[in-house]
């Protein structure tokens, strides 16, 4: 069964693991990662979830995500989803998160890269993934609004957010 560690507020490891599924104790937390692969033409990966997979059933998500295991960093984490989920191999060692989101369970780092991927070279995996697509941010957009893609608020912003670092806009 997978294993997760244990973080506390602060993202402090805590020494302890838990098995995926199970209740989280008051004051644990654990981290996920999101990956997403944007190209020159300013457009998104995204993948469509399998209909029997359980959470956002036959819907379209960002390019990977998932549960880091223990043991491993967060771009570890991402580099595992990535090459597990579609079958891309990336070295996301020199890479940070872009952001981390808080909920309530843990921390979700998301990963923001720039690649040329050609799809028809992607090995799907069965049990999560049953398709991938490009799509530019106003098909994705759309895809909200009709209820397929599944709903992340900051939608609208990530495509112009990719190109920034920091909270002051960079202007040139």
């Amino acid at each position: 069964m997978e294993q997760w560690d244990i973080y506390d507020k602060n993202r402090v490891l805590t020494g302890r693991t838990m098995e995926r599924g199970s209740v989280f104790l008051p004051g644990d937390y654990h981290l996920v990662v999101h990956v997403c692969i944007f190209n020159g033409n300013n457009e998104m990966l995204i993948q469509q979830r399998q209909p029997f997979k359980h959470g956002w059933s036959n819907m379209w998500d960002v390019t990977v995500g998932g549960s880091v295991t223990a043991g491993e960093t967060s771009h570890q984490g991402a580099q595992r989803e990535l090459f597990e989920e579609i079958g891309y191999p990336a070295d996301l060692s020199a890479e940070r998160p872009f952001f981390t989101m808080n909920y309530e369970n843990g921390f979700d780092d998301f990963y923001l890269i720039e690649r040329e991927v050609d799809i028809t070279t992607l090995t799907l995996q069965y049990e999560e993934v049953q398709n991938v697509k490009w799509a530019t941010k106003e098909e994705i957009l759309r895809m909200v609004a009709e209820g397929t893609f599944i709903d992340y608020w900051f939608m609208d912003v990530l495509f112009e957010m990719r190109k920034q670092r920091g909270a002051i806009r960079e202007t040139k």
